[in-house]
């Protein structure tokens, strides 16, 4: 086996062991969402989140991006049984990280499942992320979740996380491309599926064509550059990295 793949396979079994205390249906999930969402190695391969030490996860659900970062953290420090990839960049110097999540379900998952770590390493938050605080940070990571807050609310979020950034910092938004056709009506499709199957009713999405998205974001204050990130997917997501501009 390859050192990258070894890598990810030890990552995978080391994330989701946080969850074992929460059930098997709840750890076989975690498990598939670590292997099949092309974002969480793009983070590691990429290097993406590199040198970053304060992380702040809007929208979290169970805070699986904080049980990869401390597993990532492990196996660059040689305590998973395989080696960190030569070719991988460093990950991050986690010191903190903060998760926030409208649904109480998937929050009390995160909390316990990171019960025995100290609050101030791992904090998963319940509350709407247009108007919890949020902390002062080196990254900003939201992911497949802007859609479904309106349009104006869409705007102050993102002004908010300008706010919260380092000099330096980085905010990761992961958006589907509403002018990308099939690809991006099979997304739509299935989280509007996803919000029935929770709610009992049907929700509007709020999307935009990948070139709004970043015409947004420039008004704000941030040069983008954007990465596609459904490899391995019928969607048509991409990674919109945004760094404060001078």
């Amino acid at each position: 086996m390859s050192a990258a793949r070894g890598g990810m396979s030890a990552l995978v079994e080391a994330a989701s062991g946080y969850y074992r205390g929460g059930g098997m249906a709840a750890w076989y999930f975690v498990r598939g969402k670590l292997r099949g969402d092309p974002l969480y190695g793009a983070l590691l391969t990429k290097g993406l989140l590199s040198g970053r030490a304060r992380i702040v996860d809007l929208g979290c659900r169970q805070g699986l991006l904080g049980a990869w970062l401390l597993a990532a953290r492990s196996l660059h420090a040689g305590e998973l049984g395989e080696r960190w990839p030569e070719e991988w960049p460093a990950p991050p110097a986690l010191r903190s990280y903060c998760g926030i999540d409208l649904n109480g379900r998937e929050t009390r998952r995160g909390a316990h499942a990171f019960a025995s770590l100290p609050p101030e390493t791992i904090r998963i938050v319940h509350g709407d992320i247009r108007d919890v605080d949020y902390p002062p940070t080196d990254a900003v990571v939201i992911a497949d979740v802007l859609h479904y807050i309106d349009y104006p609310s869409q705007e102050a979020i993102l002004r908010r996380v300008r706010s919260v950034l380092s000099p330096r910092g980085l905010l990761l938004l992961r958006v589907g491309d509403a002018a990308a056709g099939v690809g991006f009506t099979l997304s739509k499709a299935l989280d509007q599926a996803v919000e029935l199957a929770r709610r009992g009713r049907l929700e509007r999405l709020y999307c935009r064509p990948l070139a709004e998205w970043q015409a947004l974001l420039a008004r704000i204050g941030f040069h983008t550059r954007a990465l596609p990130m459904s490899q391995g997917t019928p969607f048509a997501n991409h990674l919109l990295v945004c760094e404060g501009a001078a």
